[in-house]
């Protein structure tokens, strides 16, 4: 087997709206295609001992047991992939269910398509899955469970901590958008403008001054201090001498701490001696130079949890520990506790398994004891000195239990140190009283506070700590979105999406938007090149300014990642032409109208998707789509508009010269095509289909009728405004105009146009494009023969995958297949194509430039007209 490709989708794609996390992997079964489950000797037997646990896949049986009675039936191997693929990820503590496997129109060729949680994983998961099948067809070993760990390693260097992670999922509950930013533990919550962001548990909004006071134990301490909470006494201490000072005014046990120390590293409890107190400064010092002694408060350690300045929960910390039986000696004890079902590795569960590191066997030096001593029944040795849920200690919830004197202190101590979210450490024999009673105090306050112990305490309630979080980002009423309008179809995707974003502009929005030649906001280009996929969607959304989007949104994005939002307002379908088929197993307008729809898919319920009622494959949408659907044509009388009108919907047509909205059969004139630039006096019929588009979404957001008038009146085409989309340049005795155009459908829009145009000659520069049907090729060249008296063929940047010769002989063949009499000429190179055309160019030629590298040829144009302008003015 061999694995051709493998994708990974991050959001709304072909297989799925919802799941947006898929893996599709392209897999050649090779000779395997010819043997099913059922023709390899012992392969039911030999999966079943593998992947014991793979009996609770139902497959389409719907019965526990399903999968494997289609392997005994007979299934074929991309089919058993996707279930390994998915179980080893569940085995890894990934619940992953959701698998397709669909073959391609090559034979022996499927998409193996499944779900992940951890990017990474999921593709681990697909390439061992194939490995693992590899094996069980030749009967070899395979090391399942190195394996599994292997994803675990992978899923807790990727996954997003326990805290974060409670955020984010709280976040996603109420539909907030999130996007994490780099591959740490910093998210973006919400879109543009309107984002929150947040790293771990501290956020946007946490005072930078209050975590630095947090840090500063010292300081800390003297500010609680200074305003009656309690905290124990002790100093700050350098060197042994002031050890000493300390120790004569405090007295033992201690508690030594680095002043800039976290997670309890280089501290060292319940110091009785001097000589512990000297190796404890030691190991202070490793962390930081000062060091926090203290006097050692007996009790419980107690963590209580303040957001927004409110109590929200308390637990009660236990370092990880384990109970004498009298029988079994200490590595026994901790092998037979990490057996716990609620311990895992990492983060996966509610427990953390323990593990003997330095902490350990310091501890365990202390009390004379190793990891062969036997305790007794009921000793209990504690085998980590700080209570950290990492490290494998318990939590156990207080939050019903806590005294209100304590949760005002509590609530008065996150104000002092200034912390929107405020772990603060107690030590006392229990919360049920005030601390000046039970002679409890303050131990530390966190900048960062762990949530898990909250969230997954091991005795107790659980606490949602992450919900007050994200009601601080976003109190009721506050918006997380931006508007979005997502534009795609065959042609006219990057004019609708510029004419819209210029209506937007003009409506006081600042509006970010993605075309095929760039990434803008407001007017000023920030990327260059073909944005029109998902990571430049993101760039729009991750950007603090923009308070807008449009999102032109191709089809080569939408099959290779996915969308790059997850919903939209309004989406607009301009057209399906053939264009692209051929390419990534899209093979007919059928299929390329299953990638289009994605987009209409992702319209809010209460959104609008905008359809063209002229295009015959987006009709057939029309009844399909789950939110509010407006038409446009350019024919008042089209079927659909009239049905449209009967219905009292909404539509936007091309009727007596207008631009015009109809709501049933009442109608609102927008503006006269002919004061509308972009059209061209109205000789652009496609231009008139693009603003239909454009006026329809943006009357069906909210946009008003004057201003949307205003707008298509000042949107001037021009090679800065629109580079590559009807750029016309005079001449003294001759025009050039460059376009885009590429594809079968836009070369007739150009034809339908030029027969407006009066010249006494018409020379076309045109290329083919490699990855195109050969009958694609062929018709640009038919319609070419149609509207151009000479014919330059040149070859485009990028040949993809053909030869020159090739795809200019099928170019040739379909302009010789219209009229033999049309003269042609092979330039190869686009610039040399565009320089020759001017050189024939006579009184009145028109020249038509279908351009794939548009800057390059709107540059040499625009330096040829300075020239003239030049030679001109010296004459």
């Amino acid at each position: 087997m061999k694995i051709e490709k493998i994708q990974v989708l991050r959001g709304p794609n072909i297989w799925s709206i919802t799941r947006k996390k898929l893996i599709q992997m392209r897999l050649n079964l090779e000779e395997t295609e010819h043997h099913p489950t059922n023709k390899i000797e012992g392969f039911r037997e030999r999966i079943e001992q593998l992947l014991p646990s793979l009996y609770s896949h139902r497959c389409s049986e719907g019965t526990e047991g399903g999968f494997f009675k289609r392997v005994e039936m007979g299934t074929w191997m991309g089919h058993v992939i996707e279930h390994i693929a998915l179980e080893i990820q569940t085995l890894a503590g990934m619940d992953v269910g959701f698998g397709r496997t669909r073959q391609t129109k090559t034979p022996g060729t499927y998409n193996v398509v499944f779900n992940y949680i951890e990017e990474r994983a999921g593709v681990f998961a697909a390439e061992e899955a194939v490995k693992i099948a590899e094996s069980l067809i030749a009967g070899t070993d395979y090391d399942i469970n190195s394996c599994i760990q292997t994803l675990k390693e992978i899923r807790e260097r990727e996954r997003l901590g326990p805290s974060t992670g409670s955020i984010v999922e709280e976040a996603a509950s109420r539909r907030i958008p999130w996007i994490r930013l780099g591959k740490n533990s910093l998210v973006q919550l919400g879109y543009g403008i309107n984002q929150q962001r947040f790293q771990a548990t501290i956020t946007g909004n946490t005072s930078s001054i209050a975590v630095d006071i947090a840090c500063n134990k010292e300081l800390t301490k003297k500010m609680l201090e200074d305003a009656a909470i309690p905290v124990p006494s002790g100093g700050l201490v350098v060197d042994e001498e002031d050890l000493q000072a300390v120790i004569r005014k405090i007295g033992y046990p201690l508690v030594l701490k680095p002043l800039d120390g976290n997670h309890g590293k280089g501290a060292s409890i319940n110091v009785k001696d001097y000589e512990t107190a000297v190796i404890g400064l030691e190991h202070a010092q490793k962390y930081s130079r000062k060091v926090i002694v203290e006097k050692y408060i007996t009790g419980f350690d107690f963590r209580v949890l303040v957001i927004n300045h409110k109590m929200v929960a308390a637990a009660r910390r236990v370092p990880a520990h384990v109970v004498g039986d009298g029988e079994l000696n200490l590595q026994e004890l901790i092998d037979k506790e990490n057996l716990d079902p609620r311990r895992g590795y990492g983060h996966e569960n509610v427990l953390t398994e323990i593990d003997v590191d330095k902490d350990t066997n310091e501890l365990l030096e202390k009390l004379n004891y190793t990891l062969e001593t036997v305790p007794q029944k009921g000793e209990i040795v504690y085998l980590k000195s700080t209570a950290n849920l990492s490290t494998g200690g318990t939590s156990i919830d207080v939050t019903d239990m806590i005294h209100p004197e304590n949760i005002q202190m509590a609530e008065r101590v996150s104000r002092i140190i200034g912390l929107d979210v405020c772990g603060i450490d107690i030590m006392a024999e229990n919360l049920t009283q005030p601390l000046k009673e039970s002679g409890g105090a303050i131990l530390e306050v966190n900048a960062a506070p762990g949530f898990r112990m909250h969230l997954a305490p091991s005795e107790g309630l659980p606490r949602n700590v992450a919900a007050p979080v994200v009601d601080m980002l976003y109190p009721p009423g506050k918006e997380f979105r931006i508007p979005i309008i997502a534009v795609t179809g065959t042609n006219g995707k990057t004019t609708t999406t510029r004419l819209l974003a210029h209506i937007v502009k003009n409506n006081g929005k600042r509006v970010g938007f993605t075309t095929s030649d760039g990434i803008y906001i407001q007017n000023t280009l920030l990327e260059k090149g073909d944005t029109t996929g998902p990571m430049s969607a993101e760039f729009i959304l991750k950007d603090p300014t923009v308070e807008f989007a449009v999102l032109e949104t191709a089809r080569g994005g939408i099959l290779r990642s996915g969308l790059g939002f997850g919903t939209c307002d309004v989406g607009v379908l301009t057209n399906i032409k053939e264009d692209h088929l051929g390419i990534s197993d899209i093979h007919n307008l059928k299929d390329l109208t299953r990638v289009k729809r994605v987009v209409l898919d992702s319209v809010k319920k209460d959104g609008w998707c905008i359809l063209n009622a002229d295009d015959e494959y987006s009709m057939r949408l029309a009844g399909d789509l789950h939110s509010k659907v407006a038409l446009f044509s350019l024919d008042e009388n089209n079927p659909h508009i009239k049905k449209f009108a009967k219905e009292g919907k909404i539509t936007c047509v091309y009727e007596e010269g207008f631009v015009t909205i109809k709501k049933g059969e009442w109608k609102i004139r927008i503006e006269r095509v002919k004061n509308i630039p972009i059209t061209m006096e109205g000789k652009a019929k496609f231009m008139i289909a693009n603003v239909l588009a454009a006026s329809l979404a943006a009357y069906v957001y909210g946009f008003e009728i004057p201003n949307i008038a205003l707008a298509l009146t000042t949107f001037i085409p021009s090679a800065q405004l629109t580079p590559g989309r009807l750029n016309v340049f005079k001449f003294k005795n001759f025009k050039v105009m460059i376009d885009f155009a590429h594809n079968p459908a836009s070369y007739e829009a150009i034809e339908d146009y030029l027969k407006n145009i009066e010249s006494n000659k018409k020379i076309g520069i045109i290329s083919g494009v490699g990855d195109r049907r050969d009958n694609d090729i062929r018709e640009c060249g038919k319609i070419a023969a149609r509207m151009f008296d000479h014919i330059i063929i040149r070859n485009e940047k990028h040949l993809r995958g053909r030869l020159e010769d090739e795809i200019n002989g099928l170019i040739i063949e379909g302009i010789q297949s219209v009229d033999k009499s049309v003269s042609y000429e092979c330039i190869p190179k686009e610039i040399d194509a565009l320089k020759h055309a001017m050189s024939l160019a006579e009184e009145g030629t028109f020249i038509t430039a279908l351009s794939d590298v548009i800057h390059n040829a709107i540059e040499l144009v625009q330096e040829y007209q300075t020239r003239e302008l030049q030679d001109e003015g010296n004459y």
